[in-house]
Order: structure tokens, then C-alpha cells, then sequence
């Protein structure tokens, strides 16, 4: 008996002293990056800089000079974690095949409500299945053309009437810009506006923003230790993204039923949500569809997330440079007098003629890079980055701000200049190392609607207000907050009806 017993005991702890082995083992050619410790990985010390300098991609950052490489290996918790930064890395991991899967792991299937579903988190036959369709069928019910353009405008007007009743009381814009970016694709993908008094949006919205800074793109402290939803629910964000599931699904699911009963072929075009109704039903029956009510929601929820928070940020911060340099919020006013006065009603279609406004609201992307590390991705064999390898089923990040930032190419990154985009005609000037969507099969589905709605509705802004700094306001920080996308803090702007 005693004899079985000293036999566990030593079973169990060469177990341990092989699990401590294995979880201190850095691979063969790993890319060069700080020693870990057992089990939690990197995790700690990246949390720690990223506290320190303002964001985990200033934490990578640093770590890239430290290492004098632009390829940085980490492990965060039992994930080995690539980070890519400058133009060669970054481009090879957007255009290579062997980089275009996402990970699979406990954060990326909290969000999609444990599944691994949608068009944003899945890759492989599911997900060119879906992301082809979607798009496809976005465009048909106006996507990309003269429709969305349309609702866009009709957007600018509620967004405008909003804040004409403000009557030039100071406020702080990220409170009612998300509504008006939201209802563009919201109605394109369900056929209908969320109303801006809809209490059921506002608590959306305020629960995505506390996501948002609950968490950075490697998914925080809750992926990298999911055990710490069982003794910290609150502060590990768990329970926040649970409720923000329950609200979503039953605000979904509303929506689905509701498209079920008024379903017909005829109305099949109409929206996202009809063409999904009847590509579901004619798979009835087969073992392979995919086209479930569960498909359906969790594509729905990728594009609310993807449509809530990066365009209204970057409109947000656009709209706080006006405050920061009155010099040129003069130059747009005056550009805009010129040559699209009122009553023209802006039109993506027609930026050529505003080429200092374009050229700015590129300057504000490239600048603030709200998305400044972005992937995840998942190396689906074991490969090379640069001269170094990569083993199968890492997580690969993205150092989409290192390539904004880059002094080589663009001299005086640190200086906020939009003239950098003008020729000397004045006319805009392509850039390669501009890339705020990303490049490649996995450039963001939305992009078009971004710019759309980002130069319609500045452009219908600055028509329309002069922005001015209330009194006793100081002038708002260019330091933004750091999260899954970077946001300003909260300033205060007075729109004065010009």
C-alpha cells in the first residue's frame, strides 16, 4: 500500500516537473522576446508595460527596439504569440496563405457566444462560404452603391438635426456619433434603423465601450487565464461579455423571427437577414448547412461590432482635431465654402473635390491608428517570418501602427500633417504604407462604408457647425485610451451653427 502510494506521488510530480519543463521550453528558432514564467507565459510583463506606455501595441513596440527585431516572440498563457511589426512583416502576414486563420481559443468563442461562428473569428470553407455571401448579398441590397449612399445621407440628416438641437450646449460627440454609423449597415443587413431612442441600443452601446476597454485584441488577461472567470467574473470582463451576449441574442433573435413571418420570395433581396432566410431554406434537409439561425446571429453580431466602433472613434477624433488646431478646421471650412457649399449634400462619390478633407481624414487614420494591432491570426502550419519560425497554430498580431509610424518612410510620423497626402498640385497621393483596413482576403468587409460614412458625415458637420472649445475647457488630449480599439478622452465641443 505504501509502496502504490510513494509511486503516485512520484507520477505526480514528474508530471509537474514535465508540465514546467514544457511550459518553459522556448521552440527551435523562436522569434527573440522576453524569458516567461511557468504557465501564466509573458502575460504579466506585458500587462505591466502596456500600463506603463499606454497600450499593449507600445508594450510590442518597445519591445521590437529592445530586441532590435521586427519580429517579437511571446507566450501569453499557453498560446505562443507572434507579434509583426513594420511594412515587410506586416504585409507578408496580410498576403500569405499560411496567415489567414484565426485562432481558436477561449476568448474568440466567448465573443461569438461559444461558438466559433460568423464571418470575423472563423476561417477555412465556413468562412469563405459566409464572408462571399455576405457580401455579395450586402451588395445587392445596396452595399457599395447608390442605396447606401442614400441611407448615408439620410443618416447625415438625423445626425445633424440631433445636434442642431443641442443648441451649441457643450457636449461630449461620442454620445449620439455610433447611432448614425450603427443604422447604415444595420439597415442594409435587417431592412430597418435602430431608433436613437431606443433604450435597448443605448445599453448596447455603453456595454461594447466597456468592452472595449475591458480588453485588448490578444483578448486580456481572460484568454490568456480563463480560469479567472470562476474567482473574478467582474473584474475579468466575464461577466460583462455574457451580458452583452444575452442583450444581443435576444435583440437578434427579435429580429430574425420577425423576418421569418413576413419571409417570401420576393422579399428574399432585400436584406441580409431575408437572403439568409431562404439560402437556409433551400438546404432543408442536407447534413452540410451551415445556414442556421446561430450562422445568422453570430454574422449579424460581427457586423454591429465592426459597425459601432471604429468609424464613430475615428469621426469622434476627428472631430476633437478641430478643437486641437483651429488653423485647420479653417482650412476645411474654407475648402468646403469654396468648392461644396450648402445645399450640396455630401457625396463619397465626390471627395475629388475636397482633396485637403480627404487628405486630413486620412492624416486622422494614419495618425491615431484606433486599431493599432490588429489580427489575431493563427499560423496554420509551421513557417518562416523573416528569419525566424513560426509554429504551427501560433497567434500571429499585427503591428499595423508600427508601419503609421515609421520614420523611414514618412520622415516626421510624429507630426500631424495632412499635407503629406497632397501632391503639389494638391492633388491626393496613394500610399502603400497607408493600410488603416488592412490588406489582402482578410481586409475589413466594411471598409467602403467606413470611408463613406467617415467623409459624409465630417463633410455634413463642417458645412453645417464651426466647433469651439467651450469656456473653461481645456483643450482635449491627443493621448488616447487604449483597448480593443483606441478612443479619446471624453472632451467637451460646442457646435455653433455657422
Amino acid at each position: 500500500m505504501l509502496g502504490t502510494f510513494v509511486f503516485l506521488v512520484i507520477t505526480v510530480l514528474c508530471t509537474i516537473i514535465w508540465n514546467l519543463v514544457i511550459s518553459l521550453r522556448r521552440p527551435h528558432n523562436y522569434p527573440p522576446g522576453p524569458k516567461w514564467i511557468p504557465w501564466v507565459g509573458n502575460t504579466h510583463q506585458i500587462q505591466q508595460l502596456a500600463k506603463e506606455l499606454g497600450g499593449s501595441h507600445l508594450a510590442y513596440e518597445h519591445l521590437s527596439r529592445e530586441y532590435k527585431s521586427p519580429v517579437i516572440g511571446l507566450k501569453l498563457g499557453h498560446d505562443y504569440v507572434v507579434v509583426a511589426l513594420g511594412y515587410e512583416m506586416v504585409r507578408e502576414i496580410h498576403t500569405r496563405e499560411e496567415f489567414q486563420a484565426r485562432p481558436d481559443n477561449f476568448f474568440i468563442r466567448l465573443r461569438t457566444m461559444g461558438t466559433r461562428l460568423g464571418i470575423t473569428c472563423t476561417d477555412g470553407p465556413l468562412w469563405s462560404e459566409h464572408r462571399s455571401f455576405t457580401t455579395r448579398h450586402l451588395r445587392q441590397a445596396g452595399y457599395a452603391r447608390q442605396p447606401m449612399e442614400l441611407q448615408v445621407q439620410t443618416e447625415l440628416m438625423d445626425l445633424i438635426d440631433y445636434i442642431k438641437s443641442l443648441k451649441s450646449k457643450p457636449t461630449w460627440p461620442a454620445s449620439f456619433l455610433a447611432p448614425s454609423v450603427i443604422n447604415v449597415l444595420w439597415t442594409l443587413a435587417t431592412g430597418k434603423r435602430i431608433p436613437r431612442d431606443d433604450k435597448r441600443l443605448s445599453n448596447l452601446l455603453t456595454m461594447l465601450e466597456k468592452r472595449s476597454k475591458a480588453f485588448d485584441v490578444a483578448g486580456g488577461l481572460l484568454s490568456q487565464l480563463p480560469w479567472l472567470r470562476f474567482i473574478i467574473p467582474e473584474k475579468s470582463g466575464y461577466n460583462l461579455i455574457q451580458n452583452f451576449n444575452m442583450e444581443l441574442h435576444k435583440m437578434f433573435m427579435e429580429i430574425i423571427n420577425e423576418h421569418k413571418l413576413n419571409y417570401c420570395e420576393e422579399n428574399s433581396a432585400d436584406d441580409l437577414v431575408y437572403a439568409y432566410i431562404k439560402e437556409s431554406k433551400s438546404r432543408e434537409g442536407r447534413p452540410d448547412n451551415t445556414f442556421t439561425d446561430v450562422q445568422l446571429t453570430m454574422t449579424i453580431l460581427d457586423i454591429f461590432i465592426a459597425g459601432s466602433q471604429t468609424t464613430s472613434n475615428t469621426l469622434n477624433i476627428a472631430l476633437m482635431m478641430m478643437l486641437v488646431r483651429p488653423d485647420i478646421q479653417d482650412k476645411i471650412i474654407n475648402e468646403i465654402d469654396t468648392h461644396f457649399p450648402r445645399p450640396n449634400v455630401p457625396k463619397y462619390q465626390e471627395k475629388s473635390l475636397l482633396p485637403y478633407v480627404e487628405a486630413y481624414l486620412m492624416e486622422v487614420q494614419r495618425f491615431f491608428s484606433i486599431a493599432p494591432t490588429t489580427g489575431p491570426r493563427r499560423a496554420l502550419k509551421t513557417t518562416t517570418l523573416g528569419s525566424y519560425t513560426v509554429p504551427e497554430n501560433a497567434t500571429i498580431l499585427i503591428g499595423l501602427r508600427s508601419v503609421h509610424m515609421d520614420a523611414k518612410h514618412w520622415g516626421d510620423p510624429e507630426v500631424f500633417r495632412p499635407e503629406r497626402f497632397l501632391s503639389e498640385e494638391g492633388n491626393i497621393i496613394s500610399n502603400e504604407y497607408f493600410m488603416p483596413f488592412g490588406q489582402g482576403k482578410r481586409r475589413c468587409l466594411g471598409d467602403y462604408l467606413a470611408r463613406t460614412c467617415l467623409y459624409t458625415f465630417f463633410v455634413g458637420i463642417m458645412q453645417n457647425f464651426r466647433l469651439k472649445l467651450p469656456d473653461n475647457e481645456s483643450v482635449p488630449s491627443t493621448n488616447l485610451l487604449p483597448g480593443l480599439t483606441m478612443s479619446p478622452k471624453p472632451y467637451k465641443v460646442s457646435f455653433v451653427p455657422r
